[in-house]
């Protein structure tokens, strides 16, 4: 795991780098908020331990710039201001987790830990699968067996449908409520038309059609092993 400490205490940055290292963790440590930006901005890091009373940028608008910017990596607060204000703020603004110093190394790693372990479920439950086929819904992208494919926003919502109700016999009146929100008239080929594109882009070059019309029904959407 590679983790970005930004801490302007240096022989506290030096104790929390040593810990970590000896545990495992590659740890980067910059001693500003500036730099602590422009690191979290420019780098590859899965997780930030960030002061929050740092010279340049203090820790708040280090976290605001990094989610400004689209950076979700996961960030734990380490200050000595416990007030309940500066916690709920740094909490607001995308803070995962907020520790107070002083603090024991043990309860660091332990609030480390439960800090991946929440990515990592969040991560689990943003993603959708049905047998080589995946859809992220954190980045709106799909893809099967590793190849991206292009999608536009309704055939994105009717996919994400039919993978959240893999197996499951679909009737044009379920999707057109689930996907469209109205109304629509029934007799229309529109979902016909969203249909047929969506096999083109995940089923044409595959032996494995996941995409199967149920005569006079609707469509479903399932792998072979699905009954």
């Amino acid at each position: 795991m590679h983790i970005l400490l930004v801490e302007d205490d240096r022989s506290t940055a030096r104790f929390i780098k040593k810990g970590l290292s000896e545990k495992g963790y590659t740890v980067e440590a910059v001693f500003d908020g500036d730099e602590g930006l422009h690191q979290a901005t420019n780098g590859s890091y899965d997780l930030v331990i960030l002061d929050v009373m740092l010279p340049e940028l203090n820790g708040f608008e280090v976290l605001k710039g990094m989610r400004k910017h689209g950076i979700v990596t996961p960030v734990l607060f380490l200050t000595a201001r416990d007030d309940t204000a500066d916690v709920v703020h740094g909490l607001e603004l995308g803070a995962d987790d907020y520790l107070v110093k002083p603090f024991s190394f043990s309860e660091l790693l332990a609030r480390i830990k439960a800090v991946m372990r929440r990515g990592e479920k969040d991560a689990a439950s943003s993603r959708l699968t049905v047998a080589d086929l995946a859809l992220n819904l954190l980045s709106r992208t799909a893809e099967r067996g590793g190849r991206v494919i292009e999608l536009s926003g309704r055939e994105f919502s009717l996919l994400e449908y039919m993978m959240r109700n893999a197996g499951q016999v679909l009737t044009r009146t379920m999707i057109l409520e689930q996907v469209w929100g109205y109304d629509f008239d029934t007799a229309s080929n529109i979902i016909d038309v969203h249909i047929n594109r969506l096999r083109a882009k995940i089923d044409r070059d595959h032996e494995v059609k996941l995409i199967r019309t149920i005569k006079g029904v609707g469509y479903v959407l399932k792998a072979e092993t699905q009954v």
